[in-house]
């Protein structure tokens, strides 16, 4: 079957991915959209792990008041393309980041972003409480490790679970649109102001 560019168009407005993904996505779909998009994204998932560390310097600031107008929320979402930037799904990403970070009020990005020093405090605290329960001195550093990943599930934007589906992080849901929009996406940065909150 011929694919023309208007099929190719088609496509890539619907999955946001670049021309020749989408052409050679028709051509093994025999020309059926819906199973060139089925397609993408059998491929799409093994893409995204590629698409990491390579450059975003596109993307949008999302935007979110809470209903009491007493929280507000300012996420930078970066991707590696403006096409990107302007589609509905990574938009919808953006409101559901700042809505995570209205409701789950993490204070850094990823584990990544925490301070060594508030790092070894919390290690320092969780094997002084293991210490205190009497637990083996060699079984101390693997319980304050557990101890710390539990730490980041809490402070780390990326590392929460999301609010709208707690079985999946938000670390994971990022990966799944960079598999859906094919592009590399990170969080610059966010900020969340509660009134009569320093």
């Amino acid at each position: 079957m011929e694919i023309s560019a208007r099929m190719v168009k088609d496509l890539r407005e619907k999955t946001g991915l670049g021309m020749m993904d989408c052409k050679h996505a028709l051509v093994e779909a025999k020309g059926d959209i819906d199973k060139a998009v089925e397609y993408l994204r059998k491929k799409g998932a093994l893409k995204a792990a590629r698409r990491e560390g390579r450059a975003t310097s596109e993307g949008r600031i999302g935007s979110y008041i809470h209903m009491t107008g007493k929280i507000g929320v300012l996420v930078e979402l970066k991707c590696e393309s403006d096409f990107v930037a302007k589609t509905e799904q990574f938009a919808e990403l953006a409101k559901d980041l700042c809505m995570q970070v209205a409701a789950s009020s993490p204070q850094w990005v990823s584990p990544d972003d925490v301070p060594e020093e508030v790092v070894a405090k919390e290690k320092e605290i969780y094997m002084a409480q293991a210490k205190d329960a009497g637990k083996p001195e060699k079984m101390l550093e693997k319980i304050a490790d557990g101890k710390l990943k539990k730490f980041y599930s809490e402070v780390c934007l990326l590392e929460q679970s999301f609010v709208k589906e707690p079985d999946k992080t938000i670390g994971q849901l990022i990966k799944e649109k960079v598999a859906q929009l094919g592009e590399n996406i990170t969080v610059g940065r966010f900020a969340r102001l509660q009134l009569g909150q320093e």
